[in-house]
């Protein structure tokens, strides 16, 4: 089976390279020839654990490809992915115009049946819009399919989702349709992945309501860390959330205090289905309230600066960790990166170090009063205090003793609660974690 994946980004490169793994014949295309002819060298263009791996072997296999050839790529396949961004527009909304372009190109290169599969992250009504937009535009009738499969992919492992997903969803409203998509994720089906049938519609809104519920996690145990700090001695988020866990109920998962939720996915998604809600004439109040409770949570990091260096003009702070999350290199909407803008903001001189997101965030940060570190103890080295923003294993087992030698201050913020305590405070540093006395 030969299947075209457009648009060559975080989520289209990860599903054509998977595919491709999994026997069928991949053609990733991409509007951008400078990105395709990094791909075409072996190149990938995005941190990702195991993808240039995985990328180069399927090349070498000769199963993979990357192309700037829309129109080729779409009438040699019998499966057409559409992963293209869908970024908020003005009004809140994702904006869909990459979708539709990619639908009416797929519409004039159509010469035989095809099934188009919805990848991106829709709003409900897409897949439909999709259809009927192709159908309107062929010049000649042509019989197609349209499929909703949403992904859920998570950055820094995704590769390890992609060939072990916890669930596929397929919406589609036809038998034919249905059949091929699950004979496409066959290899899947048969290490038991639970494949969720449906309709257009549901798969759609199974995508929001998936994210929605993990931010909705995330901003509650927040708010418990937050009233855990106002408690004060005796109060640990840690003992909540391991408590709350073992509850089959609530589950584990997702039950971690820190500065708020980031990257591409999860604010988007979480703004966006407010907005669909509205539109809908309906409210998702604990989505919003969700989203309200994630904007203001990363200032919580710098109140507890503010404590011990009130106030903060001129001080020198040491940032660890600009990334969203360990394991990638994306700092869209990420919390560390707000910090960072709000200790600038108060003039404070910045030294930063990130295992992997060094050249993304100079590209936002700047240069000015900011000092790119090649390890975390060139960061630490003068600083008045140090804050570990983003949870990379390496920063798990830091020298604090060397840490501590090289800082002029004592201030450390954990906003992270990746570290020990009693530890930290007995190396002398005034330990502040989230919700942690």
């Amino acid at each position: 089976m030969h299947i075209t994946v457009i648009g060559s980004g975080y989520v289209g490169l990860v599903t054509g390279a998977g595919l491709a793994d999994l026997g069928l014949t991949v053609t990733c295309v991409d509007k951008d020839p400078e990105k395709i002819g990094m791909l075409q060298q072996g190149s990938v263009p995005i941190y990702e654990p195991g993808l240039e791996d995985l990328v180069r072997r399927n090349q070498v296999s000769g199963r993979l490809k990357f192309s700037t050839d829309l129109t080729a790529a779409v009438q040699s396949s019998l499966v057409n992915f559409i992963a293209v961004g869908t970024d908020a527009g003005e009004d809140g909304l994702p904006d869909l115009s990459q979708v539709l372009s990619v639908a009416d190109a797929i519409a004039d290169g159509m010469d035989e049946y095809k099934i188009i599969v919805v990848k991106s992250t829709v709003p409900v009504g897409t897949s439909a819009q999709v259809h009927q937009r192709i159908r309107a535009r062929l010049k000649r009738p042509r019989e197609f399919e349209v499929a909703a499969n949403p992904e859920f992919l998570r950055e820094g492992a995704a590769v390890e989702d992609f060939f072990h997903p916890n669930r596929i969803v397929i919406g589609t409203r036809s038998d034919r349709a249905a059949a091929i998509m699950k004979d496409l994720y066959r290899p899947l089906y048969l290490i038991q992945t639970p494949f969720v049938m449906t309709t257009w519609e549901c798969a759609e809104l199974i995508k929001y309501a998936a994210n929605s519920y993990l931010a909705v996690k995330i901003s509650f145990i927040n708010e418990i860390a937050n009233l855990c700090d106002s408690i004060g001695e005796g109060a640990d988020v840690h003992a909540v959330a391991h408590a709350l866990g073992l509850d089959p109920r609530v589950g584990s998962k997702f039950l971690h205090p820190g500065p708020g939720f980031g990257g591409y996915c999860l604010p988007k998604d979480t703004r966006a289905f407010v907005h669909i809600a509205k539109k809908l004439g309906e409210e998702v109040k604990i989505v919003e309230a969700a989203v309200a409770v994630n904007d203001r949570q990363y200032l919580r990091v710098v109140q507890k600066l503010r404590r011990d260096l009130d106030p903060l003009q001129g001080k020198t702070v040491a940032v660890l960790g600009l990334s969203f999350k360990p394991k990638t290199d994306d700092i869209r909407e990420s919390r560390p990166i707000a910090i960072c803008q709000a200790l600038l903001q108060e003039r404070c001189a910045l030294r930063v170090f990130d295992p992997a997101a060094m050249e993304r965030a100079r590209q936002v940060l700047g240069s000015k009063a900011v000092t790119y570190c090649t390890d975390a103890y060139q960061a630490a080295e003068a600083a008045d205090a140090l804050i570990v923003c983003t949870e990379w294993n390496e920063f798990r087992n830091l020298d604090l003793g060397r840490i501590k030698e090289s800082m002029r201050g004592q201030t450390l913020v954990d906003a992270k609660n990746i570290l020990d305590p009693r530890q930290v405070a007995g190396l002398g540093f005034r330990y502040h974690g989230i919700g942690r006395s």
